[in-house]
């Protein structure tokens, strides 16, 4: 407050100005963290196979096949998973529908008794639903959203979250494999490229997270190193064993 009693304007506008991150993560989230996936899963594999002493042909053969394989059923997982949580809120949406045709006064104490519950005065809280529920369309909304916690008009499409995670997937998935794509017959490229990738993965997390850049960059890298250590340790037990 200032001497005369009014608030500090500056202040004013630094509230008015407040903003969050973005804590479901948007877009961002999906897709770098299905790159992180493509990358792990690809290195993984590629060590192993390169620690039981295979061949570079062999070695870019199974990275090739794993970002197909990977990218393919990250896709179809996504579709379906997406696909199905879908129908189910459509069907509880119609339930909702349904209900508000078939007992409006009810619904309307049950929207008031939420808001009851929230600190709002009995009288007023009926008076607000009862003013939303005018608009058939809002009152579904309203419901949905505070009832299912979704909005019916912002529900994730399959073919949407398909199509990024397979090529989100693969995008990290053909790191690995691109120095051999290029003619090194050796891993240690591969790994190093894979683990730049996975830092760089981990430091745009950090974008919806309260964590330091270099901490979430460091901390992917590290897990990705140790994923690829402990797979080419077991590829040269399994080539030992299998020789």
């Amino acid at each position: 407050m200032s001497e005369a009693g009014v608030s500090d304007p500056t202040h004013v506008a630094h509230r008015d100005n407040h903003t969050h991150r973005d804590v479901n993560g948007g877009w961002l989230r999906p897709a770098v963290f299905g790159a992180m996936d493509g990358l792990v899963s690809n290195l993984g594999l590629m060590t192993g196979v390169a620690g039981s002493s295979a061949a570079p042909q062999t070695i870019v053969i199974s990275g090739l096949a794993g970002l197909a394989a990977g990218a393919f059923s990250m896709a179809a997982g996504e579709y379906t998973s997406v696909a199905s949580q879908r129908e189910l809120v459509q069907a509880e949406l119609e339930v909702e529908r349904r209900e508000l045709r078939r007992s409006p006064g009810e619904e309307i104490r049950e929207l008031a008794a939420l808001y009851e519950a929230r600190g709002v005065d009995g009288d007023l809280a009926l008076q607000v639903a009862e003013q939303l529920h005018r608009d058939p369309e809002q009152a579904l909304e309203i419901h949905a959203r505070e009832e299912l916690g979704v909005d019916p008009a912002d529900l994730p499409s399959p073919t949407v979250a398909a199509v990024s995670s397979f090529f989100s997937f693969s995008l990290g998935a053909v790191l690995p494999v691109l120095p051999y794509l290029f003619g090194t017959t050796a891993l240690w490229p591969a790994v190093v490229l894979a683990l730049v990738g996975l830092f760089a993965c981990g430091a745009v997390v950090a974008r919806v997270t309260a964590r330091p850049w270099w901490f979430s960059g460091l901390r992917q890298l590290g897990l990705g190193a140790a994923a690829a250590g402990v797979t080419y340790g077991l590829g040269a037990l399994f080539g030992v064993a299998m020789g």
